[in-house]
């Protein structure tokens, strides 16, 4: 096994619990332009299945609401509209990191070993994301950014994670992806990628068993994760679980 050179992480509901709010801001918007619909938690979860944004707003208009025609760059004006919401909420504090996040990014920083994101989501929202969450220069803590915008299709195609080792600069048994979602890992795994699962409340369930681990969390001192030796994942448990 190559030396572990690089960490690779989804964004939502994988650096942090975002699917909530994510979820939230459609519903305000779908308000606010006039729309009568209302996602809850288990209609969301089942829209989780799709990957994107504007993508999920054509499945559900394809499935509950066929006699409503939308454009495609009425949908894009939509989707736009949520990023905004969305991206206001964040900036006003409304998401913290998963446990053990930060925590692992900085350690495998002082190590030597590269950050990545390969995500669906774009790129305002990872920079939101970064800059209200973590730190105003959290983006420069990572080598390599490939959005879900950059790429001709999401998860769990593995364009975003080729674009990511494109990037980076590195061989895909050189890296390690942490994802939340089927999806996710499905896409990793395409691209010839090891994968650790943090299952988050929206993937709760779904089919892991292509991953190399499955955790709750990555656990911290504040917030150790009692399933893990030392309540922790580390760099170097990292290292171990890949050989």
């Amino acid at each position: 096994m190559m030396k572990l050179r690089a960490l690779i992480f989804d964004v939502d509901g994988t650096l942090a619990e975002t699917e909530e709010l994510h979820r939230i801001s459609f519903n305000a918007t779908f308000a606010e332009v006039g729309l009568d619909w209302e996602w809850d938690r288990a209609m969301y979860r089942d829209l989780l299945a799709v990957t994107g944004g504007k993508e999920r707003i054509r499945y559900y208009i394809d499935s509950f609401y066929q006699s409503v025609d939308l454009a495609p760059e009425r949908i894009r004006q939509i989707h736009e509209r949520k990023t905004a919401i969305y991206t206001s909420r964040m900036a006003e504090g409304a998401l913290a990191p998963r446990p053990g996040i930060l925590r692992l990014i900085h350690e495998a920083r002082e190590a030597g070993v590269k950050c990545a994101i390969a995500t669906t989501t774009s790129r305002p929202n990872i920079d939101a994301l970064l800059q209200s969450a973590f730190a105003p220069d959290a983006v420069s803590w990572f080598d390599a950014i490939a959005a879900g915008d950059e790429v001709a299709r999401k998860k769990p195609a593995p364009d975003v994670y080729t674009l990511a080792l494109e990037r980076l600069g590195l061989a895909p048994e050189e890296c390690l992806a942490i994802e939340d979602s089927r999806n996710g890992l499905e896409s990793a795994r395409a691209a010839g990628l090891d994968c650790i699962i943090t299952v988050s409340p929206y993937t709760d369930g779904q089919d892991f068993s292509a991953a190399l681990r499955i955790v709750d969390h990555l656990g911290d001192h504040e917030t150790p994760n009692a399933a893990v030796e030392g309540g922790m994942v580390t760099l170097a448990m990292l290292e171990t679980m890949r050989r």
